[in-house]
């Protein structure tokens, strides 16, 4: 059995834990650690845990713990990674890497002096059924030629008083940023990034226009004050037909002359599936040393973080903005192995 630790005991954190407790059969949950001891204690006890702590470099390095998932806060991510790294233990990180891209990659120069791969990054959109077949209906050339992909992403509100739209694009669009590079399989050249007036005082929606390096138009709408639900769509359009998202709801209603739907209120429902199907590629990748054919690595979060950074910069000052990335390191360009 690999035996799993959990940094950080909030609501990710929670989910992973639960996920590795029922969802996985060749895991067990050891630990469960975060700063505030009781949480984890709280957590470990509910899951089922061995064991809880608050230290988290001293929990990467216990001789009862193989793999590590980090769901701790954003700026703990590069640093913990690089501390699984130094310890031989393979990582599961939520997203992002890091914000920045030097920060990034500092973790990359760590893992290629390590000379193999030790952290897969929690873009779980990949695993996401509706992505799949969206990159699986363009591979195998039913769609023609890949022409624009549009995506919307909606949130009831804003995750704190304090939010920006500037935040829209480093905290939120990051998943967009990189399931669209994956699906289409390719580089952001440019990215431009608006916002329409709200008669109040909430953030208001960003909206940018993307271009690739293989000459596709991409547009992401990151609105985190929809009010309605959790709302996530996408639709890839080629040359000889498009393909959709659908919304994902088990039922509906019909009363007094109307049918209806019903949203979700974030987004732990609608990718559930999505999470679970990334933890257990995580564990193959654990037990068999084989990186995961569809999921995100350090190069993925750095990219991320330079479209990210870009994207906020064409927000303040409302022109178009280069997105100019490193060559991509040969470490990275190798056989990734087989998506569990």
């Amino acid at each position: 059995m690999t035996r799993v630790a959990i940094i950080g005991a909030g609501l990710m954190g929670e989910d992973h834990a639960r996920i590795v407790a029922e969802d996985l059969p060749g895991a067990t949950l050891q630990v469960v650690c975060d700063m505030n001891r009781e949480r984890a204690a709280a957590v470990a006890d509910s899951c089922g845990a061995q064991d809880a702590a608050s230290d988290p470099e001293a929990v990467i390095r216990r001789d009862d713990v193989d793999a590590v998932i980090v769901a701790s806060p954003d700026f703990t991510h590069a640093p913990l990674s690089m501390a699984c790294i130094a310890a031989g233990k393979r990582v599961l990180c939520e997203k992002p890497l890091s914000q920045s891209p030097a920060e990034c990659i500092e973790v990359m120069k760590a893992e290629q002096v390590a000379g193999e791969r030790f952290v897969m990054l929690g873009f779980m959109r990949r695993f996401d059924q509706s992505y799949v077949e969206m990159r699986q209906a363009l591979a195998e050339g039913r769609l023609g030629r890949a022409l624009m992909m549009h995506n919307f992403h909606r949130n009831v509100e804003t995750p704190a008083a304090d939010f920006t739209g500037a935040m829209a694009i480093t905290n939120s669009a990051p998943h967009e940023f990189d399931v669209v590079r994956h699906v289409l399989d390719t580089e952001f050249t440019s990215v431009t990034a608006l916002q329409p007036r709200r008669s109040d005082d909430r953030v208001a929606p960003v909206v940018m226009v993307l271009e690739t390096g293989d000459g596709q138009l991409v547009t992401i709408e990151i609105n985190n004050n929809a009010d309605y639900g959790y709302d996530v769509r996408a639709e890839l359009v080629g040359e000889a037909g498009s393909i959709a998202m659908n919304n994902v709801a088990y039922t509906r209603t019909d009363m007094k002359l109307a049918a209806a739907t019903r949203y979700d209120a974030d987004w732990r429902g609608r990718y559930r599936e999505a999470y679970v199907r990334q933890n257990r590629a995580f564990l193959h990748f654990v037990e068999t040393g084989r990186f995961p054919g569809i999921a995100s690595d350090c190069w993925d979060g750095y990219c991320a973080a330079v479209v990210a950074q870009a994207g906020a910069r064409a927000l303040a000052t409302g022109q178009k903005q280069p997105v100019e990335m490193m060559d991509k390191p040969e470490f990275y360009r190798g056989q990734r192995g087989v998506a569990a």
